[in-house]
């Protein structure tokens, strides 16, 4: 909210509040409408069965609150001249803030074939939560939405992830009771200590207490005022109550409580915008107290269902087939008195819009909830100047996440007066190695600093949380207003926040298919700190899963990949942060590790995905490869090529194949993803009849579904990680894992004809090495030094 929109309007008058009133009516209206009807929209007839539809669906319970806050915030929208947007937390409120988004205009706009009038209020009715039509969330299909709010947790923190670089934009956030109780909502409370009041927006939370969930009161409802402001005011909030089931009274609350709370928001950005107040603000929140199901059914068959959980869904169950049911429905939709609010032809009366924006200041029409309509291009530079010299492969070491931390730095510097690319994670900038960011931002902190702390700023777009959920949300949110970003985190903990992107990969699953919806900027994370590497912290930090998840998901939208290198991870990295409407999971190492290909040929083979390193194997095209080892990840890339050379060394006459893969969704049929390879390419780069050695970075059962339509699948020996690992050395991590260089020369003469009894001395001498291995380490602590010394010589 711009500290330029200061004027504080008057206390409505008792006409505005009535048009307030009738605008609240005719949503509330159009809420019941759409869960029961299907057609006499306006009720021009008297009701029957066959007017109401014939499986009813949806969310009564929180759409009159809902409603409530939307007419409110018209106003104020209206008064103020503001910018604003509304994350909807009760997700099931759709059909509220699709009524409002008719009302408004917006909905007409972006549907033309859901017009203002009679018929397009059939059209908005018959379509809510039925075949073709559309969901019953606030879904992506909605205008002005940029949280579905199906899976609850996540409204607060998406709400700051938009005000976040937004200095002139209020984002209102309704949390609905039932949301309340979540770990993840609980968290994002704590987002008022990064939000800067200088160059960030404002978020007014409003906390929707109606009293229940689906079945069970909720906790904070049921909480004594005194100790539920204790706990706002804990968290860093002053509430202002509104409470009460008299309309007229309420809306007098909510329209001082309203006009108090972005009183309070100017004054606080005031202060610190051209007063230089350097303290972290106290931010108001809005606790509205109102029944659920308001002005519903008070009771149904004998049972209370207005203010009780009764109220969650459908209150009338059996319309069609019980006439008492259908006289309890057409008298409540009466109640609202429809032929008050629309005029003959179906269209809102003027005094039921007088409260509603103009423009793009419509909640409905705000460019900010159509986030690609606002993203600029990153300004990404040239890779070579943070390119490490590769004369020859593996002659040299380096930290890959620490060279794109460099990349990292520019990026933010290029940004800082666009403020528009945040790098996130939990606790581990430096510890990932990509402190370097620093230098252009440190870390966005409002509350107080000590001498011992280092790199806080509260200016900084460096975001540290100590929830993985809290910044999955922010990230989320400020790339859905159209910015760009960064997730780092430790590989085996972004597991935490599986459910979260789940969701943004159906939002954008979605929004593809919706013409209207601007692409917006990919979901990035970098994993580090990754399994082969935490042999430190030990079995709890091991688990390379999420790629699994991300890859159950919608082909179109997501991407894994692992760069074996620090030249590779660059160019991973530019190419995910240019790309839109993807989620990119990049793995990488933080340890230092061998430098294989140099830029130009990194850049190709990435381009590529999946290649043939011709340097590392023993191929000179006089013949096919009498095996193929195959590998993704930095480490199983390392110990193919300790493998290699060894069979190189023993087995001389063998022809061997070395594959790299990059892109893991390489392997998928070109049917089932867009990078997917033809089988003709497959086979090519495979054999289809060799056997293929594949060293994986993860679960090696991934390998396998990925490439089991594959011709040559039948020969394939995957080895991965196996659920195995403890505080060890990094070498014993693969061994225990069977991923080991030993290992994989023991897979080749096991599975290559008539190696079996011609290599078999070899076979012994690699079983014997691994065993000397595990005496060595229980002796000495460290490796074998063939293993800790062992460089590429090839």
């Amino acid at each position: 909210m711009s500290v330029d929109k200061q004027q504080t309007p008057a206390q409505p008058r008792e006409d505005e509040l009535k048009a307030l009133d009738a605008h609240w009516r005719a949503a509330n209206y159009l809420a019941v409408g759409q869960i029961y009807l299907m057609a006499n929209p306006l009720l021009t007839e008297p009701l029957r069965p066959e007017h109401v539809k014939p499986r009813l669906l949806g969310h009564w319970g929180t759409s009159p609150g809902l409603n409530l806050v939307h007419t409110h915030l018209n106003r104020v929208i209206k008064a103020r001249d503001l910018d604003a947007i509304c994350v909807w937390g009760p997700g099931h409120g759709g059909p509220a803030v699709l009524a409002n988004s008719w009302l408004e205009g917006s909905y007409t706009e972006t549907y033309p074939d859901v017009t203002r009038d009679a018929a397009g209020m059939a059209r908005l009715f018959k379509q809510f939560s039925f075949p073709g039509g559309v969901p019953s969330h606030v879904a992506p299909e909605t205008p002005g939405s940029i949280h579905e709010g199906g899976e609850l947790g996540y409204a607060l923190s998406h709400a700051y992830g938009a005000a976040l670089d937004n200095p002139d934009l209020l984002v209102a956030c309704v949390i609905g009771d039932g949301e309340a109780e979540t770990g993840p909502l609980a968290a994002s409370w704590h987002s008022n200590k990064f939000l800067d009041p200088v160059h960030d927006g404002a978020v007014l939370p409003v906390l929707h207490l109606n009293g229940y969930k689906i079945a069970n009161p909720t906790v904070l409802s049921r909480l004594p005022e005194a100790e539920l402001d204790a706990l706002l005011k804990g968290y860093g909030h002053d509430p202002i109550h509104v409470t009460g089931d008299d309309p007229a009274a309420v809306h007098h609350a909510m329209a001082r409580a309203m006009d108090t709370a972005l009183d309070r928001i100017s004054a606080l950005q005031r202060a610190a915008r051209e007063d230089g107040a350097t303290g972290r603000p106290r931010w108001p929140v809005i606790v509205l107290r109102t029944p659920k199901g308001w002005t519903g059914p008070a009771e149904v068959d004998g049972l209370p269902v207005e203010g009780t959980w009764r109220a969650h869904q459908v209150p009338l169950a059996a319309v069609r087939d019980n006439p008492e049911h259908l006289r309890q429905l057409e008298q409540w939709l009466r109640s609202y008195r429809p032929e008050e609010l629309f005029d003959e032809h179906g269209a809102p009366r003027a005094d039921v819009l007088a409260c509603v924006p103009e423009g793009p200041r419509r909640l409905g029409a705000a460019p900010h909830a159509n986030g690609g309509l606002l993203l600029r291009e990153l300004p990404l530079p040239p890779l070579e100047r943070y390119a490490v010299r590769v004369d020859k492969p593996g002659a040299t070491q380096h930290e890959p996440t620490r060279v794109l931390g460099d990349l990292l730095e520019d990026v933010m510097r290029a940004t800082t007066e666009r403020r528009d690319f945040r790098l996130v994670g939990p606790d581990e900038t430096a510890s990932n190695r990509l402190q370097a960011v620093y230098a252009a931002s440190g870390k966005a902190w409002q509350a107080d600093i000590l001498d011992v702390d280092e790199h806080l700023d509260r200016h900084g777009r460096v975001m540290e949380i100590l929830s993985e959920h809290t910044c999955q949300g922010w990230l989320e949110g400020y790339l859905l207003t159209g910015r760009h970003g960064l997730f780092s985190c430790y590989e085996a903990f972004v597991h935490i926040v599986d459910s979260m992107v789940n969701q943004h990969i159906k939002w954008l699953r979605t929004t593809r298919r919706l013409p209207w919806r601007a692409p917006i900027a990919s979901l990035n994370y970098l994993l580090t700190s990754h399994v082969w590497r935490q042999d430190h912290n030990g079995f709890s930090h091991q688990d390379p899963g999420f790629v699994d998840h991300i890859l159950n998901k919608s082909p179109e939208a997501v991407r894994v990949y692992f760069p074996p290198d620090a030249n590779t991870l660059l160019s991973v990295a530019d190419h995910a942060l240019r790309s839109k409407d993807y989620v990119n999971v990049i793995v990488a190492g933080k340890q230092p590790c061998f430098d294989w290909l140099p830029m130009e040929d990194a850049t190709i083979h990435c381009a590529r995905g999946a290649g043939i390193w011709e340097w590392a194997g023993t191929e000179d095209g006089s013949r096919e490869p009498d095996v193929v080892l195959a590998c993704a990840g930095d480490v199983p890339t390392q110990e193919v090529l300790a493998a290699a050379q060894l069979l190189r060394r023993h087995l001389p006459e063998l022809v061997v194949r070395v594959v790299n893969v990059v892109d893991i969704a390489r392997l998928m049929p070109s049917e089932e993803h867009p990078h997917g390879m033809t089988d003709f390419e497959y086979d090519g780069l495979f054999t289809a009849d060799k056997p293929v050695i594949f060293a994986y970075h993860g679960y090696p059962w991934l390998i396998h579904r990925l490439a089991y339509r594959r011709t040559g699948h039948r020969g394939m020996h995957v080895r991965g990680y196996k659920e195995i690992g403890t505080t060890t050395t990094p070498f014993d991590m693969v061994v225990r894992n069977d991923l080991d260089r030993y290992r994989l020369v023991m897979d080749v003469i096991d599975r290559v004809p008539g190696l079996a009894v011609r290599a078999a001395a070899v076979r012994q001498r690699m079983a014997d090495a691994r065993q000397r291995h595990h005496v060595w380490i229980r002796e000495h602590g460290t490796d074998l030094p063939e293993v800790a010394d062992w460089t590429w010589n090839g």
